[in-house]
């Protein structure tokens, strides 16, 4: 099978659609959460999802534009950014985000949107909180959103360590062979300083694992955004990637 894996696509429409225009063919899309908050196009974002073969997890952005957790957990922008979408859900994307897991175990990979031990709110950027969360989850594999970050933590169970992978990394790279936690970053708000939309390709009959980016026209988003009168500082990080 092909999958085609993304992560926090924060209802940025756009980069989705150049997502999926750039990875042409896969079987089934496997989403790790945050489909909503902090762009412009909610809904959209959630339909599209529903026309593709795919399986979804709740992000915190998800729980939190239902109303799941305390605003004040996030800082200003966010806030009012959840605020908004809170207020422009349509009732079936609702409904469908209530649906969602938080974690799930697909074809003998673990998913979680933020970590295995925290699956909402945790996030694993360095080896030592990866490290620990290893002990939470029983597949060779565990993959994970959350930080926005593309990246590869691999155990090493003799060094009791975790090896650190940032990409560029090759074009494709084996996969189950050791155990990993993976990111893929994100599509619609990659935080690595690349502002283009990061996702990635799994192939498990080859057990081949690839980064991949792709460029979308920014400004259009950030044109929506501030239609919608967003937060600034929101718009303008987009084409930074930070």
């Amino acid at each position: 099978m092909r999958y085609l894996i993304i992560s926090d696509i924060h209802a940025n429409l756009v980069a989705l659609e150049a997502v999926l225009a750039d990875a042409q063919e896969f079987d089934q899309v496997w989403c790790l959460g945050d489909l909503v908050g902090y762009g412009p196009n909610p809904n959209e974002c959630v339909e599209r999802m529903q026309d593709l073969p795919h399986i979804s997890l709740a992000g915190n952005h998800d729980w939190a534009a239902l109303g799941k957790l305390d605003l004040r957990g996030f800082n200003t922008d966010a806030r009012e950014a959840n605020l908004w979408t809170q207020a422009e859900l349509k009732p079936a994307v609702r409904e469908y985000l209530q649906s969602l897991p938080t974690h799930l175990v697909q074809d003998s990979f673990h998913l979680a949107h933020a970590s295995p031990r925290e699956p909402v709110w945790e996030y694993i950027l360095d080896a030592g909180v990866a490290y620990a969360n290893f002990a939470h989850f029983q597949t060779t594999v565990c993959l994970v959103g959350h930080t926005h970050i593309p990246i590869i933590f691999e155990l090493d169970e003799q060094q009791q360590r975790c090896d650190t992978w940032i990409p560029p990394l090759p074009e494709s790279m084996p996969v189950g062979t050791r155990r990993m936690i993976i990111n893929p970053g994100s599509v619609g708000q990659p935080r690595d300083g690349d502002p283009r939309a990061s996702y990635a390709i799994l192939d498990t009959e080859l057990a081949q694992w690839s980064f991949r980016r792709v460029a979308y026209p920014v400004e259009i988003t950030q044109e929506r955004m501030r239609a919608r009168g967003l937060p600034r500082r929101l718009i303008e990080r987009l084409e930074l990637g930070r």
